[in-house]
């Protein structure tokens, strides 16, 4: 059969290396699957399955120096991952048998105690036989902290082939966000991550486990392996087993191009997360561990889990060159490695240089303060209707005092500022039922959140000043303790500590410990988010299209006051519930399609006058090298994707989530009142885009729109990008042009916009 796409030239920066114990580990591998019932009469393998498989020879690749006894283990756990995946496939997925398949991943986590003595159940099927067997050789040389992980990992893994299987029966295809995010837990890299803590003998410091950096780390690795392994099983999984959870595909749907083009845009977007990858090894991991106090042994465990996953990177790259499982014909043969050089077969020189060379580039010579005129808006078809407050005007005027007394309109505002920025007025279209109290505090939170949002870039990204940002980001969170909210002012001393302090002890004063707790977590996320902002300005650097946006919905805030909403629904819905995966795709939905709006009206704005790097369209660009009005068809129509994602949240998960958890009808109307509060919060955040002095042409060029520290003046937003460059303080003009191969696919939208 005909390959349908030429594979593309990888990004391999690491050459792959080979266990010496490969031969051990395949023999021993075959006779564990064989005494598991995984080969014959499995009715899913016979014994020359796994020999073509050779997972063997894939931990060997991707675990180069662990000894016999962890390679011949690892090799265990990738069997026993790979039969599941073709097990549940067979008995499940071609079957579309949904009933059956929740019914038998259901079983799976009591193989998994967390203490062994706990015991098991018994065994009916070859998947519980090895997952008991693997968890027992396992988990006793591991802490408590890696055991839940690696076991929340595995449930994900399990459990999200539902996700895979309920497209199937729909014959729907995932949005890119959507299958992003659902690709890590179905894909099963984070899980190997896990193992690379286990093979490495590197286990992530508790400290840092869930640190931003660390994350990311796991979250490009497992971004890449889908990505490199979506290319490879494309014709596999989409000719002949009627997948439709496949990265090409998904892109080839959404571009609307070719399966080559498709696939060109996989590899580029396979090679950002690399370099994201790369840039949070170098610039964020050795900052995290010196601020945390790591001791030599734990940045040395930190250190080999970083080398440990890319590693795994090259070693999977040249597992999947070689297996007949995959998509691979001629491509050993095409590339060219370093000659006469042993254990660099993976490593070809050419992915180096050339299209990933300038990509990389293009994130980092972005010139500033272009004028790009008016902000191209497309058309918005939000179908939920705007309602707003009838406490709108009381709010205005208590929101406009209170920044006054808490001293907001001292440095970067003006009373004329914030007056045209009607923030109250965002609020009474988030919340339109809310009483007078509520709505004060709501916009109060509006104005304090988008105050710091104007400041942080003023006051600490222009000059640079990472270091004063931490400070200030540290003081901010010492206003919100948690034991004592009305503790917060006693140290509160700027405006920004001082209205903080104030909201803290109005907001969370109230709430039991537990809901103050999860509040504080979403706004000690929020700020961390401005820090990761300053980060990239401090480095000149757009961010990675998929960084991007995974942290858009915590710059934006819409993480913190999505907070406040679960927790008002707390009594009225199970936990367990709003933490579910459908109940947070619909709120992420809802979170990129208001993010990703605020980035299109506020382009001139922040491209033409502020300098910024973080916006959408600006991302898009830079990713596939295209024009303006080329990255404003691109985001529009993930923002019409977003919505179609909430729109069928809403009207196929929704109703058997609240089945799944047996709601009542009291139950179920609490779910029906989130959801109209989440369209009541997409409709408010357009009505007040569309309203306010803010983001408009001559709010621009009049400066009425933007913050500015006293004193300092503005770029003038007439005057040609070079002097205003310059003026400005931003770095200088750089090469443009290169890497303008990449906007082949970005072409095919400036044909439609």
């Amino acid at each position: 059969m005909a390959q349908p796409f030429v594979l593309p030239d990888f990004y391999v920066p690491y050459p792959a290396r080979l266990n010496p114990h490969l031969e051990a580990a395949r023999a021993h591998t075959k006779q564990w699957a064989r005494r598991m019932g995984m080969l014959e009469g499995s009715g899913v393998w016979e014994e020359h399955d796994l020999d073509s498989h050779d997972y063997a020879l894939l931990c060997s690749y991707t675990h180069p120096d662990c000894d016999a006894d962890a390679l011949s283990l690892v090799t265990d756990w990738y069997v026993w991952v790979f039969f599941f995946d073709d097990h549940f496939l067979e008995v499940f997925k071609r079957t579309q048998d949904l009933a059956g398949g929740t019914a038998y991943l259901d079983r799976m986590p009591a193989f998994m105690p967390m203490d062994l003595d706990q015991g098991m159940p018994e065994a009916t099927n070859p998947v519980e036989a090895g997952l008991a067997d693997l968890w027992t050789r396992t988990v006793p040389s591991m802490s408590a902290g890696w055991r839940s992980r690696f076991a929340e990992a595995t449930e994900h893994l399990l459990n999200e082939s539902l996700w895979e299987l309920a497209n199937i029966n729909e014959g729907r295809i995932a949005n890119p966000v959507e299958y992003i995010e659902m690709r890590r837990k179905v894909g099963g890299a984070p899980w190997s991550a896990g193992l690379v803590e286990y093979a490495a003998g590197a286990e992530v410091p508790v400290s840092v486990a869930n640190s931003r950096p660390l994350l990311v780390l796991r979250d490009t690795f497992a971004d890449a392996v889908h990505l490199r392994n979506d290319l490879f099983s494309y014709q596999r999984e989409v000719e002949d087993e009627g997948e439709n959870s496949n990265g090409v595909l998904v892109l080839e749907t959404f571009l609307r191009c070719s399966t080559q083009e498709a696939a060109e845009a996989v590899n580029d977007l396979l090679t950002s997360r690399l370099q994201q990858f790369e840039n949070t090894a170098l610039t964020e991991v050795p900052a995290l561990c010196v601020e945390k106090g790591l001791g030599p042994e734990e940045c040395a465990a930190v250190a080999a889990y970083t080398k440990g996953l890319q590693d795994w990177q090259s070693g999977g790259h040249e597992w999947h060159m070689r297996s007949s499982r995959y998509m691979n014909e001629g491509a050993l043969g095409a590339r060219s490695a370093l000659p006469g050089v042993l254990g660099t077969s993976a490593l070809d020189i050419r992915t180096l240089f050339g299209r990933p060379a300038a990509a990389r580039l293009r994130t980092l010579t972005h010139v500033p303060h272009q004028q790009v005129g008016p902000s191209l808006l497309p058309d918005f078809d939000l179908p939920f209707p705007l309602s707003l407050s009838p406490h709108l005007d009381d709010a205005r005027a208590k929101a406009l005092a209170w920044a006054g007394r808490m001293g907001l309109l001292d440095d970067i505002w003006d009373e004329a500022m914030m007056d045209g920025f009607d923030l109250p007025l965002c609020a009474a279209g988030l919340d339109p039922d809310a009483t007078a109290e509520e709505l004060e505090l709501s916009s109060l939170w509006l104005t304090w959140g988008t105050y710091g949002d104007d400041y942080y870039p003023l006051k600490f990204g222009r000059p640079r000043d990472l270091a004063g940002a931490k400070v200030s980001t540290e003081r901010l969170k010492a206003c919100m303790p948690v034991e004592d909210p009305a503790a917060g002012a006693v140290g509160a001393v700027s405006p920004m500590e001082r209205a903080l302090a104030d909201l803290w002890a109005r907001t969370a004063g109230p709430m039991g410990p537990d809901a103050r707790a999860s509040f504080r977590g979403a706004m000690d996320r929020m700020l961390d988010s401005w820090m990761w902002e300053l980060h990239n300005q401090a480095q000149h650097r757009v961010p990675d299209p998929v960084d991007y946006i995974e942290m858009r919905r915590q710059t934006f805030g819409s993480d913190m006051t999505m907070s406040l909403a679960r927790l008002r629904h707390e009594g009225g819905l199970p936990a367990e519930l709003l933490r579910s995966g459908p109940v947070r795709s619909l709120e992420n939905a809802a979170q990129d399609y208001a993010a990703m709006l605020n980035d299109l009206f506020s382009y001139q704005k922040e491209i033409e006058v502020e300098g910024e790097v973080h916006n959408a369209v600006l991302v898009v660009q830079t990713f596939f090298g295209c024009d303006y009005p080329s990255g404003v068809a691109i985001v529009d129509d993930l923002m019409r994707g977003r919505l179609r994602q909430f729109l069928h949240v809403k009207e196929r998960e929704l109703p058997l989530l609240a089945e799944q958890f047996g709601l009542e009808e009291t139950g179920r109307a609490a779910l029906d009142a989130y959801v109209r509060e989440l369209e009541d919060w997409l409709a408010g955040i357009l009505n007040w885009h569309r309203s306010v002095r803010r983001y408009r042409d001559e709010d621009v060029r009049s400066g009425a729109g933007t913050a500015r520290l006293r004193g300092v003046s503005a770029p003038d937003a007439t005057a040609p990008a070079e002097s205003r460059t310059a003026r400005a303080g931003g770095l200088p003009t750089g090469p443009v042009g290169l890497g303008t191969s990449a906007a082949r696919v970005a072409e095919l939208f400036a044909s439609r916009s």
